[in-house]
């Protein structure tokens, strides 16, 4: 079954309290907390705080969107876990190195990929999951990279995030989501133009696309969310208007 959600970075200026108000306003089912800045990896007093919040208003902690990259100069992937826990996530998002693919040599894939298969292999003794997001300056920067990095890590359970690429060609996105369909964990869901994360449009105007897009979702099996990010000009009130089209996509699938 599909869900619906909102990753909190997406108003990095509102509060835990605002955020909470925001996704009850809109109707959504759950949020992705992430730890820029609302739950920062290690403060667990922080996580428990924002759990008990989230639990309390009957929303659902779908996520925690981590920020860790498998680098030797990263955050202790400890305080991570930990954070997790804490915060009752049930998924752990990361990120695949600093480094993008093209740029990236073995030593570079198997450091990341030694990092991201000890953090598995922790998380899985809490039942917490690890996905890697699609990301750019990333080993998950392309569609053959992304696979090539799940086969180094060797860890079935290692999952994906999906999202369409930053003015991608909509048959290749197709591709790409198709190919992430055996490893899928949550999918993002945003609708951009060629430039990126600065081109933001109204959820409404990407409706074909999505349509696409959630139709190959919702026949895969198990629950998901999808969960809204990165709304035009940074409003609350566009948030609404998204959730709006959203839940109305969900139910024609």
């Amino acid at each position: 079954m599909l869900y619906t959600g909102l990753c909190s970075i997406t108003f990095r200026q509102l509060t835990v309290s605002e955020i909470i108000e925001l996704t009850l306003q809109a109707g959504l089912d759950g949020i992705e907390w992430g730890a820029d800045p609302h739950v920062l990896a290690g403060d667990l007093e922080q996580a428990a705080c924002v759990k008990k919040k989230t639990e309390d208003a009957g929303l659902k902690v779908c996520s925690y969107g981590s920020y860790y990259r498998a680098t030797e100069s990263d955050t202790p992937f400890a305080d991570v876990l930990d954070s997790a826990i804490e915060l009752g996530a049930p998924i752990i998002r990361i990120w695949a190195g600093n480094i993008g693919s093209a740029e990236a040599n073995q030593r570079n894939r198997d450091t990341v990929a030694e990092r991201i298969r000890r953090a598995v292999i922790a998380a899985r003794e809490v039942d917490i999951t690890i996905a890697l997001e699609y990301h750019g300056n990333t080993l998950t920067d392309t569609k053959e990279s992304a696979h090539r990095l799940l086969k180094e890590v060797g860890q079935s359970d290692l999952k994906l995030y999906w999202q369409p690429r930053s003015g991608g060609i909509f048959e290749e996105d197709l591709d790409e989501l198709n190919a992430a369909l055996p490893h899928l964990s949550h999918v993002h869901c945003f609708h951009w133009g060629s430039g990126g994360w600065n081109d933001r449009h109204p959820l409404l105007d990407g409706v074909h696309a999505w349509q696409n897009y959630l139709n190959i979702v919702q026949a895969v099996e198990g629950d998901r969310y999808i969960i809204l990010e990165f709304v035009k000009d940074d409003a609350p009130e566009q948030l609404l208007e998204d959730a709006k089209a959203l839940k109305n996509l969900l139910l024609t699938i």
